[in-house]
């Protein structure tokens, strides 16, 4: 506003310029304001499901610790249908896929797995999953789904876990030149997560590979010579007259 207007011609500016404005201005905070009510609503409405959730997990790892399987399965399954999007519902996958295995349902151990990694994000436990499913396959002599299971996975956190399950299974399918690399791979990582007793152990008892022996140029059987017919002389015509 200019300097030299007179405060009361200022007042009627600021008068005229809010009745002009005044229901832009009005729709706004209200905008805003709903906006900032919304938003705090969807927040607390996730923090509810993550408590929720958190205690549903809970209750599981109870029943998976007593072994109660039926339990464990309700708890999973309210887990995967109402909490989908949470991070329990991931672990949830974790849990049953040991409860399985303690209850020699292998099978079922790899499905709820299989469900893991299908799930979208969780990179982390994926990761987990992954690894915890390669030793289930490795367990039902699946050595080639071992193989396809891990292809490409270079993570740098689970390099060397990758790389000690891939040589099993190159162990188990005879592929020892190949287990032998992966080996080397596991040992080199310098992280915390592989044994590096056991898998030292692992290479050295790889078996060695023998190569073909080569057959001599001229190889004759001892009894060539007496098995070989004896033609017989040819008679001259001659010889064979009678005089």
């Amino acid at each position: 506003m200019d300097d030299l207007q007179s405060e009361k011609e200022q007042i009627e500016e600021m008068k005229a310029w809010w009745v002009e404005y005044r229901l832009y201005i009005i729709s706004g905070v209200l905008i805003a304001v709903g906006g900032l009510l919304g938003y705090n609503h969807i927040q607390s409405s996730k923090l509810a499901a993550q408590m929720e959730a958190s205690m549903l997990f809970e209750e599981l790892a109870e029943h998976v610790f007593s072994g109660d399987l039926d339990d464990a399965e309700a708890v999973a399954d309210d887990l995967a249908n109402s909490y989908a999007n949470t991070p329990y519902a991931a672990q949830s996958r974790l849990a049953m896929a040991r409860l399985y295995m303690d209850k020699n349902r292998d099978q079922d151990a790899t499905d709820v797995l299989n469900e893991l990694l299908a799930m979208r994000g969780n990179g982390a436990l994926k990761h987990v999953g992954r690894v915890r499913l390669a030793r289930i396959l490795l367990y039902q002599d699946k050595a080639q789904e071992v193989i396809d299971l891990l292809a490409d996975r270079d993570d740098e956190a689970f390099l060397g876990l990758y790389a000690e399950l891939r040589g099993d299974a190159y162990a188990a399918l005879g592929e020892i030149e190949a287990a032998g690399d992966a080996y080397r791979i596991a040992l080199a990582d310098e992280s915390q997560t592989v044994n590096r007793g056991l898998v030292q152990m692992k290479l050295v008892d790889l078996p060695v590979a023998q190569p073909l022996a080569a057959a001599p140029e001229s190889a004759v059987p001892e009894d060539a010579e007496a098995a070989a017919p004896v033609s017989e002389p040819a008679m001259d015509d001659e010889a064979g007259e009678t005089e």
